[in-house]
């Protein structure tokens, strides 16, 4: 445009650096779904292991998120940003050149690794970057939040094309050429950011990672092995004690990961539960949509994702022209309520499907109800989460918040899973079972989204309609 300076230029230049990792690390969750089958075939997968593809990469990038958010605030993020590609793209070439199922595992973990210290210093340099005008930053913040739902479904088709044309190791290679050329562009377009002294709590960054594994594993597991077994409540009291003592060794230390105080900011807390529900409600629609498409109405991978379409520009047409204008007329609890109750409309909706139905009356519709909520609450939670805290904390606070929707999306698709068992979703040639079981999880799913709306409302205090409060 004439009338931009070349800065302005750079500024929006470097947002779309900052939206393509976000599309990168959501992708690199939904890439893998059509490659699954052969990747079990030439690896070795057992049915039960062949989950950890998807949760090694998930509770990895979950785990570290605040370890990620910690180094951002004390390396700088932009150093951090470039480390993080890096490392994503060394997990790519080991997964996508993995013989067998550890390596696989490994490679996959380290991708999580890498968006761990991706995410969180994207935002804080999104933050760098907008934060000093409030208008622009909203603008900023929905275009970020946009790339998202696009990263998810262009990740089903990819993933669709790659395994058909070329072979499964291309869904983890496609990173490469991306990576080098964020890594070319980071030093031209990013802001520095002085390093500050600090020590890192790697047995919290332990601990916190460790437990969230074993939390995953054994929700993951419970429905092979009950719910009462000695395996799974182990497992469970593992996790539980060393997520306790992760917040223990927080409240202890001099320099902790998570400075638990950062909790009491305003509306902070608040925010992350929103975002923990809505990953939670979420990513089980998306996953069980993609399953009914796909087993029960016998789509094959391309019109499953042709499906998935109209819900996602929806999404992104919200998030980038309906909810930044929503935001500055009615502030962020009323959008986040509505926006989850909205959800959960469209989930309870979603929950009607039929085994002899069709894509124009049990999808479409219940889809687009589903991704008009998301597109109300996703932006306003995310706004408020990072903004509450101080701007010296605002690598932490990105952490969070990412950590909080990762981790909401890791236990709520482990929970609609056994769900969903519980009703029928294994028993894949009775579709009569099959959509009994996919209409639990929407169901379930629906409850969650209703859950946050109402713990939004009783705990998120209102504050003045605008956009997103100025950072210094």
């Amino acid at each position: 445009m004439s009338g931009q300076t070349p800065s302005t230029t750079r500024k929006w230049l470097a947002l779309a650096v900052i939206a393509a990792a976000q599309f990168m690390v959501i992708m690199d969750t939904s890439i893998i779904g059509v490659a699954l089958p052969k990747m079990q075939a030439e690896l070795g997968f057992s049915p039960e292991n062949l989950s950890w593809v998807f949760n090694a990469y998930v509770v990895a990038f979950g785990g570290l998120l605040l370890l990620g958010g910690r180094l951002s605030d004390l390396l700088g993020a932009r150093r951090v940003f470039g480390a993080g590609w890096l490392v994503l793209l060394v997990g790519s070439v080991i997964a996508g050149a993995a013989g067998n199922v550890g390596s696989e595992l490994a490679g996959r973990a380290v991708q999580g690794g890498g968006a761990a210290l991706i995410a969180p210093s994207a935002l804080t340099l999104l933050m760098m970057l907008f934060g000093s005008t409030p208008q622009e930053l909203t603008k900023a913040l929905a275009i970020y939040g946009a790339a998202a739902p696009a990263g998810g479904t262009a990740g089903v088709f990819l993933g669709g094309v790659i395994t058909e044309y070329l072979s499964w190791p291309w869904v983890f290679y496609i990173n490469i050429p991306i990576a080098i050329l964020a890594l070319v562009a980071i030093p031209a377009l990013m802001p520095s950011a002085p390093r500050r002294s600090g020590s890192i709590d790697l047995l919290g960054a332990g601990a916190v990672t460790a437990g969230l594994a074993a939390a995953v594993y054994g929700i993951v597991r419970a429905p092979e092995v009950g719910w009462g077994s000695a395996q799974t409540l182990v497992v469970l009291a593992v996790a539980a004690a060393l997520l306790a003592g992760f917040v223990v060794l927080q409240s202890r230390r001099r320099e902790p990961l998570v400075r638990l105080g950062i909790l009491r900011a305003p509306n902070l807390a608040a925010a992350n539960v929103a975002q923990l529900l809505l990953g939670a409600a979420w990513v089980p629609m998306w996953f069980f949509l993609n399953l009914y498409l796909q087993q029960v109405l016998g789509y094959s991978a391309f019109p499953s994702g042709a499906a998935l379409l109209p819900m996602t520009t929806l999404i992104m047409v919200g998030m980038v022209v309906l909810a930044p204008r929503a935001m500055q007329r009615f502030g962020a609890k009323p959008m986040i309520v509505t926006g989850l109750v909205v959800l959960g409309i469209g989930l309870a909706i979603m929950s009607l499907i039929r085994p002899t139905g069709n894509f124009w009356v049990d999808v479409l519709p219940a889809s687009l109800v589903a991704a008009g909520g998301m597109s109300l609450a996703f932006i306003p939670s995310l706004g408020t989460a990072i903004s509450a805290a101080r701007p010296e904390e605002g690598g932490l606070a990105s952490g969070l918040v990412n950590v909080s929707y990762q981790i909401g999306s890791a236990v709520g698709l482990a929970a609609m899973t056994a769900l969903a068992t519980a009703f029928g979703a294994d028993e894949l040639d009775n579709l009569p079972d099959l959509t009994d079981g996919y209409a639990a999880a929407f169901l379930g799913a629906a409850v969650i989204a209703f859950a946050g709306a109402g713990i939004t409302a009783v705990t998120m205090r209102t504050t003045t309609p605008q956009p997103i409060p100025e950072t210094v």
